[in-house]
């Protein structure tokens, strides 16, 4: 009985740790870099999550096998025409969640960024986003944060019509 006890008490104080850590609506997350062999810009340039600040940003992080997963969201954001000046957009690729060849990827990524031009195209090369925020890998999360940072919207995989209809709102809502 002494040993079960011990056994529950780990596996809810896992799970409790887990959840702790885990990035959370009105929280600004842990400060995560993506730099040198860890990622950045499609540049080389390097990318900190402090650039979440000022500006409401809407950020897509994206296993390259779940490109189109949440494409009615893009479409249904893009339509909006948030101003520049509040809003802004970073689409993060999970470059590790893929057989695909980083050349092949990076491709892909150039052509986006000439077909969308607000947004800043990210590579993460070692999973630095999943491991610190503890969000979905092999998928299509969307994240948005407010001006200060904090998360007001968080969603792992597809997001469904009420879901795109709340994330546009969330947006106008914190202009």
């Amino acid at each position: 009985m002494k040993r079960f006890c011990c056994w529950v008490s780990l596996v809810v104080l896992v799970m409790f740790s887990a959840q702790v850590w885990a990035i959370e609506l009105g929280q600004v997350p842990p400060k995560v870099e993506l730099k040198d062999k860890l990622g950045g810009r499609l540049d080389g340039s390097p990318w900190s999550s402090d650039e979440l600040q000022g500006k409401v940003h809407i950020v897509f992080y994206v296993d390259p096998d779940e490109k189109d997963t949440n494409n009615p969201a893009s479409e249904a954001l893009d339509k909006e025409k948030y101003p520049d000046d509040k809003v802004g957009y970073f689409g993060i690729i999970n470059m590790a969640a893929t057989w695909m060849p980083n050349f092949a990827i990076n491709m892909a990524l150039k052509e986006k960024q000439e077909r969308y031009k607000k947004t800043i195209y990210l590579r993460d090369y070692q999973k630095v986003l999943v491991k610190a925020w503890k969000i979905a890998d092999d998928s299509n999360v969307v994240l948005v944060f407010d001006k200060k940072g904090r998360l007001i919207f968080r969603k792992d995989g597809k997001l469904n019509e009420a879901e795109i209809r709340n994330l546009v709102k969330t947006v106008w809502d914190n202009l």
